[in-house]
């Protein structure tokens, strides 16, 4: 039985960034999705790889990533991105958790994050940084790659979720929007769902907890 849902928080619980990089890149006429392309290039030692586990600070990240983005023929700033990272609370998302907290559902949030902005949700404001810890104080657990020094896709960090809440992967449902972070968990035994848009997300979550669609 899975009583367990362990959820990304951008992209997820809040709307994906990549829909501000590509509104971006539009107004700057960069090509299509060069910032997730600059992201995927030597992806273990990158600027964003090196950012979310806080081995370089927004100086370091705004100078490196401009020169990755240089290295591709463009120009780009670190600091022109990082003023995008805050997407908008999903309020079905919210729901969602908390028809799972009242049900009993052990709740978790493992999140690729960078010491900028406010909070864990990177928000560019007090406000929507309150807003940010009012959602993410309904996880029994929240596991940040920039406070653990560990980043999704590696294992690690989902092994160390799973030992704080005291359960076996094989109850757990893991949602990401990012398939490269679902791997690790559906090879730790969870049930990995790929987040592709707010309803699909939750009827693929009711469908793997086994409940009726439309209870959140």
């Amino acid at each position: 039985m899975r009583d367990t849902a362990i959820f990304d928080f951008g992209g997820v619980v809040t709307s994906s960034p990549f829909e501000a990089f590509n509104r971006l890149e539009r107004e700057r006429g960069l090509p299509h999705d060069l910032i997730r392309r600059i992201n995927a290039t030597d992806p273990d030692d990158n600027a964003w790889a090196l950012f979310e586990r806080a081995e370089i600070d927004a100086r370091g990240f705004d100078a490196k990533f401009a020169a990755e983005a240089e290295a591709l023929g463009h120009e780009l700033r670190g600091e022109d991105v990082l003023a995008l990272l805050s997407g908008d609370i999903r309020p079905r998302m919210v729901h969602a958790l908390d028809w799972l907290k009242t049900n009993g559902y052990k709740l978790g949030c493992i999140t690729n994050n960078v010491p900028a902005g406010e909070g864990a949700g990177m928000s560019r404001s007090a406000e929507k940084a309150a807003k940010v810890a009012e959602v993410l104080a309904r996880f029994d657990h929240v596991v940040e790659s920039s406070k653990v020094g560990i980043r999704k896709p590696d294992p690690k960090i989902y092994q160390m979720m799973l030992d704080h809440l005291g359960k076996p992967a094989a109850s757990c449902v893991y949602l990401d929007d990012l398939g490269i972070n679902c791997k690790p968990a559906a090879t730790l035994g969870m049930r990995a769902i790929k987040v592709t848009g707010e309803a699909q997300a939750l009827d693929d979550l009711a469908d793997a907890l086994g409940v009726e669609r439309g209870l959140f």
